[in-house]
């Protein structure tokens, strides 16, 4: 009996994952977030969302990025057990971890020596919103403005990624109190990017796997 509760955790179907899908699932998207965060670091570039205000505060404080990014998300967990369900929050709070923990490394292992600051707005926000389709895709998300993005997704049928666009509009105009004109003009070019890759790419009526 033990064996058949294990085999059905492990075994996905057309609409369902399994506990092994949802488990690389969160794990590639978490590393693609790192990858993509690495590259906009490297080129000193900013993000929108709960990363751009981790990358305000690690500017402003000097504290790690993966430091900052976990506790500017503490906050929004509520909101996701509240309106989102409590396997939603778990996957999202392991999906934060994990992105905070090899951030907190990955430089060990990747060193960005030079990148250019449109290259890095290009790649860096592709990379991101892949990582963030494959958390949505899976039930999770990077917390913040992405939880709530998926939850007005869900309400009122609006997209994700222009929700969240708009309001990456909101966290980039901080930042011209601490970076210059081009630098945020590369780093909107990345939320576009970025949340381009999520509107165009997650809809509810494509996707159906929970």
């Amino acid at each position: 009996m033990a064996s058949n509760a294990f085999a059905g955790l492990l075994n996905s179907s057309a609409d369902r994952h399994s506990l092994l899908d949802d488990a690389q699932g969160i794990v590639a998207g978490s590393m693609l977030a790192v990858l993509g965060v690495t590259l906009l670091s490297g080129a000193g570039l900013l993000a929108g969302g709960t990363a751009g205000l981790a990358f305000l505060a690690h500017y402003a404080t000097g504290f790690s990025f993966g430091l900052c990014f976990f506790v500017v998300n503490l906050p929004f967990y509520y909101l996701a057990f509240r309106r989102l369900g409590l396997a939603f929050t778990i996957k999202t709070f392991a999906a934060i971890a994990l992105t905070s923990v090899m951030s907190e490394f990955v430089s060990g292992f990747i060193s960005m020596a030079h990148v250019d600051l449109i290259a890095g707005a290009l790649f860096g926000g592709l990379v991101i919103g892949a990582g963030m389709l494959a958390l949505f895709r899976h039930r999770a998300s990077l917390g913040g403005i992405g939880i709530l993005a998926l939850y007005i997704q869900d309400r009122f049928g609006w997209r994700a990624g222009f929700v969240q666009l708009g309001f990456d509009g909101i966290i980039l105009a901080l930042s011209f109190f601490v970076a210059s004109p081009f630098i945020i003009a590369c780093s909107v070019l990345g939320a576009i990017v970025l949340n381009l890759t999520i509107a165009i790419n997650h809809r509810k009526d494509r996707y159906i796997a929970m």
